[in-house]
């Protein structure tokens, strides 16, 4: 099956964030058919950039493209280009488009664009589609550091300090659209001098690796080694540090050339695991592994060819065994912010669709997605359902004393500053969570008012919804039974710590911290607070976006941070 636009992740995310390439000579845009490609735009980049079209004009985690054919790289006004983009001197005409399309790692080595479009027609057709767009009227004017002259809200990362508390009450939510939805993604900057981070009293955070590789989702294994998704390189890192160590001893590639791999599990449960799973983009492969391995012993073996038709928009995949070992669970994102272009259907339609899959389960280009799936660790079962709803479940992980699954969820865009929550929740098989056409429990979105009438009421509200447009990511919960030398108080133990990436959306940033979920006996309380923070320099600018979390074999905590390839440690005293 040839590849598709649909297998963009995002297609243009190169337009916002990446190095030096050869400058193009001016070209005619290809022939192709604009209106196809306005279909596959909407279907596979539209998450992450505006077109200038429409209701929809801001920019979002990437930047807009109106008027992007024949536009310098990183010449729009108010977005936060990387340094290496707005040094590249490269037009972006129809040549560049289409030489990235075709193989973005040969044309900008390291891209973050990992999925190629192999079929030159839909290149065509999106470029096509591109080269009508107009530029922006008018240029805006730079974006300019706001914290000093604005009074904060609450969720700002103004109000931020180690051991501040948060509860999102689901009483005081604002009505859509009470605020304008901000384009506001962050600059990133290396990190200052003098800059430091901060924890509460009695921690200790550190620098614990650097020159990694955009590092994402992180796992410890049974014998304490530290395995790292390099998702735009396609491999695995894994790390060796004694107990205690402030650096670790060993640095090697565990398995490479795969496909925007992400979630990694340990398997068997048993502390002496034989395979490491990966999930990749659209499947999830096993690698033969031994405790104490660097590299994989044994090529891949595929244990899921195939998650979802589309792999546009979301695409993160997580992976957690239950506690008996028999399942494995699997969250694939949504292809879209609010399932804009997924077409309508009639109720027996909807019924007959909901018989067939789940209740709640979205079709089209988003069949298949904002969903958690689970099937046996052999592969040999069908993919099910396990729950709908589910916008973006990027972190997965079972609570310990109780084998429940649970999920850190990026949840909509675009309804204003403080909507929607994202959120973190034990998921209740068979449930449904409300996306797109509600948001914690009965909330109905109103850019779908009307359409599923039937679905009214039946939407669980979450755990603990945290600050709109966060971006929680990988969650850990601390072991209750932790003894290792930098092992946190008692009680911390058995609570939760996420990565919050950070805020696009927002006018005044929010999130690029880690923070501490409080549960009582095992429940949460509904309340998080921070825990690690200092990312952030103003609403412009962050030095830092945390994306993993783990528990190290001696207690400390591990937080992997994407934008400057670092890895820091959290330890409990002086240790």
């Amino acid at each position: 099956m040839r590849s598709s636009a649909r297998e963009l992740v995002p297609t243009l995310l190169l337009l916002a964030v990446l190095g030096p390439a050869a400058k193009a000579a001016d070209q005619a845009p290809p022939a192709g058919n604009p209106d196809r490609g306005e279909i596959l735009f909407k279907e596979s980049c539209a998450l992450c950039h505006a077109t200038g079209k429409g209701a929809r004009r801001l920019a979002g985690q990437g930047p807009g493209l109106a008027g992007v054919v024949g536009r310098p790289a990183a010449s729009l006004p108010n977005f936060g280009y990387s340094k290496a983009l707005a040094t590249s001197h490269l037009l972006w005409d129809a040549v560049a488009l289409d030489r990235f399309l075709a193989s973005p790692g040969a044309l900008i080595p390291g891209t973050v664009m990992v999925i190629a479009v192999a079929d030159p027609t839909d290149r065509s057709d999106l470029i096509a589609f591109l080269a009508t767009l107009r530029p922006p009227a008018l240029p805006a004017e730079p974006r300019k550091a706001a914290s000093a002259r604005r009074v904060p809200s609450p969720g700002d990362w103004l109000n931020d300090a180690p051991g501040a508390r948060h509860r999102i009450r689901l009483e005081d939510l604002p009505a859509p659209y009470a605020t304008e939805s901000a384009g506001n993604s962050p600059h990133i900057v290396d990190r200052p001098a003098g800059a430091s981070l901060a924890v509460p009293a009695g921690f200790r955070v550190q620098l614990f690796a650097s020159g990694l590789s955009g590092p994402r989702l992180l796992r410890t294994a049974p014998n304490g080694d530290i395995f790292i998704a390099e998702t735009r390189e396609g491999r695995i890192r894994v790390l060796r540090a004694a107990d205690g160590a402030e650096t670790p001893s060993e640095n090697t590639v565990f398995a490479d050339r795969l496909t925007g791999p992400f979630g990694i599990a340990f398997y068997p449960l048993d502390g002496n695991p034989r395979w490491v799973y990966v999930a990749n983009l659209n499947s999830v492969v096993r690698f033969p592994y031994r405790s104490g391995d660097l590299t994989a012993r044994g090529p891949a073996e595929v244990v899921v060819p195939h998650l979802a038709d589309s792999t546009g928009g979301h695409t993160t995949r997580d992976v957690a065994f239950s506690r008996d070992g028999r399942r494995i669970f699997i969250s694939v994102g949504s292809g879209s912010n609010v399932a804009e272009e997924m077409p309508l259907k009639s109720p027996a339609e909807i019924r007959d669709w909901a018989a067939r899959h789940a209740r709640g389960a979205t079709w089209g280009y988003e069949s298949g997605r904002a969903d958690i799936l689970e099937t046996d660790p052999e592969g040999r079962q069908p993919l099910r359902i396990f729950a709908t709803g589910i916008r973006n479940a990027v972190g997965l992980a079972v609570q310990p004393a109780t084998g429940e699954l649970w999920a850190s969820t990026n949840e909509r865009d675009a309804l204003g500053d403080d909507l929607v929550p994202d959120y973190i929740t034990h998921v209740r098989e068979g449930g449904f969570y409300g996306w797109p056409w509600y948001y914690l429990g009965n909330h109905e979105d109103p850019r779908h008012a009307g359409e599923r009438p039937d679905l009214a009421g039946q939407a669980t509200v979450p755990d603990v919804p945290v600050q709109s447009h966060s971006a929680t990511l990988e969650m850990v919960f601390y072991p209750a039974n932790a003894s290792g030398l930098s092992a946190f108080p008692v009680e911390y133990r058995g609570d939760i710590f996420a990565a919050f990436h950070g805020s696009w959306n927002r006018t005044g940033r929010t999130g690029s911290k880690v923070v501490r979920v409080r549960l009582q006996n095992g429940v949460p309380t509904g309340e998080y607070e921070d825990f690690l923070i200092g990312f952030v320099i103003d609403d412009g600018r962050v030095w830092g976006r945390p994306v993993g979390v783990a528990v190290a074999r001696d207690g400390a905590l591990l937080v992997t941070d994407d934008a400057n390839g670092t890895l820091w440690r959290v330890a409990y005293g002086g240790h």
